[in-house]
């Protein structure tokens, strides 16, 4: 039959041409930042993951590699959609899976069909170790042990613009995410030694998104909000202050900030400030303390 030289099918019904559209880069914009999923490593594990919102705006780290999903329990399965991570399935012979289940250095629960994955990254970990790419967060840098151990939470919660984030690592570990001229991170810290910093303070453990106040609970927080207005949009966008006056560099990474929920986070939430060291009792002090 001879195709028909109008825009209609033979029924009558119309072609729906699919219109092609180009990805452009807004010219306006200072981000690099193209794709939905940003690369990084686990600081637990030092395993490869990548970062993706999900629905309410939170953070998720998956797996960088797809499975087949009749490998996969239909409760570990996960799914992108337009850039998006959804906690199910999509119906597809494929899947990604949440780091949180395959993570080593983690007590995920027990799971035979995801073992052989999990002792695959725990091998790769003892690697990164060996050759010195890698130190785990509770092992000392400098190789010896210190006597007073820091006491800090490894994700505190800060309050900047009059709005709770949890970080993803400390606060003294907080890294830019400009680029430089040789194309590479920022390798300082947002907390820089002529600065401005904040104050830890007890605040109570209010409520996020219409759910119930917990007045009766206080929470350690690294509050900015006496900080300068233009103080505090360089730790919202995560920038050292070299960078900050620099606004045509562009960002090679994505804010850790996480709009913190009293109820899902509760695990992160603590009831007394952090000290820089935490004194060991001696012996007769616990006996003093036991009777």
């Amino acid at each position: 039959s001879m195709p028909s030289p109008s825009a209609r099918h033979w029924d009558g019904s119309p072609v729906a041409v699919p219109v092609r559209r180009s990805l452009r880069v807004t010219p306006g914009g200072v981000s690099r930042l193209l794709r939905s999923g940003q690369a990084g490593r686990c600081r637990d594990c030092g395993n490869r993951i990548e970062w993706y919102h999900r629905s309410d705006q939170r953070l998720v780290p998956l797996h960088p590699h797809e499975m087949q999903a009749d490998e996969v329990p239909a409760g570990c399965r996960w799914h992108v959609s337009s850039g998006v991570a959804h906690p199910a399935g999509d119906g597809s012979a494929w899947c990604r899976l949440p780091h949180a289940l395959l993570c080593p250095a983690r007590d995920a629960p027990a799971i035979p069909e995801l073992g052989q994955l999990r002792r695959v990254l725990a091998v790769n970990t003892r690697r990164l170790i060996d050759a010195g790419r890698f130190t785990p967060p509770s092992a000392p840098s400098n190789g010896t042990t210190s006597k007073t151990p820091v006491c800090r939470p490894a994700r505190p919660i800060v309050q900047l613009l009059y709005v709770r984030y949890l970080a993803a690592r400390p606060v003294e570990e907080i890294q830019c995410v400009a680029q430089t001229r040789r194309r590479e991170r920022c390798p300082r810290l947002l907390l820089a030694p002529d600065a401005l910093g904040g104050t830890w303070r007890l605040l109570p453990a209010t409520a996020a998104r219409g759910q119930l106040a917990l007045p009766a609970e206080v929470m350690a927080v690294y509050d900015l909000s006496s900080l300068p207005y233009a103080e505090q949009l360089r730790w919202r966008a995560q920038r050292c202050p070299q960078h900050a006056t620099t606004p045509t560099a562009a960002d090679l990474a994505v804010a850790d900030w996480e709009p913190f929920d009293p109820l899902i986070h509760r695990e992160h939430t603590h009831t007394r400030l952090p000290t820089h060291a935490r004194a060991r009792a001696s012996g007769r002090a616990r006996k003093a303390v036991r009777s």
